[in-house]
């Protein structure tokens, strides 16, 4: 049964190390700081810093993997349709890189931005898997 949800597995494998490399860049632009100190963010650091946005991308892929995680975890359990899992879980595993890149590309405080544009391809992603495995739970 597992077998069927191999593509699924590589797509929330790449989620997760997408964030541990997050994590990475985060820990190594924090300790370039010369005022560095452990556990303490710069209040006035703002999107025009590396820094700033290295924390932001990180703390919003944390948010952010909560729900598609348990989705999906939800989904392999349910017998839900392993091709849509897949689908929905590389979309949204593709996105998030795409929004980290722009994330340490962008510098602005306009809203929306391109970052938006895949922060919300991901976000749609989600709430698709979550309206249309209610749908599968509920009618099975």
């Amino acid at each position: 049964m597992l077998e069927a949800y191999q593509n699924t597995f590589i797509g929330l494998w790449l989620i997760l190390s997408t964030i541990i490399i997050q994590a990475i860049i985060l820990i190594r632009s924090h300790r370039r700081q010369k005022t560095y100190q452990v556990g303490v963010m710069d209040s006035t650091l703002g999107q025009e810093s590396f820094l700033f946005r290295s924390y932001r991308v990180f703390w919003n892929s944390l948010e952010n993997i909560i729900p598609i995680y348990g989705l999906a975890l939800l989904a392999i359990l349910s017998g839900y349709d392993a091709y849509i899992l897949s689908l929905v879980v590389w979309i949204y595993a593709l996105t998030r890189i795409f929004h980290m890149f722009l994330y340490y590309t962008i510098a602005t405080n306009k809203n929306p931005s391109m970052r938006t544009v895949f922060y919300l391809i991901g976000f749609f992603a989600t709430l698709y898997l979550m309206i249309d495995l209610g749908f599968f739970l509920v009618y099975v």
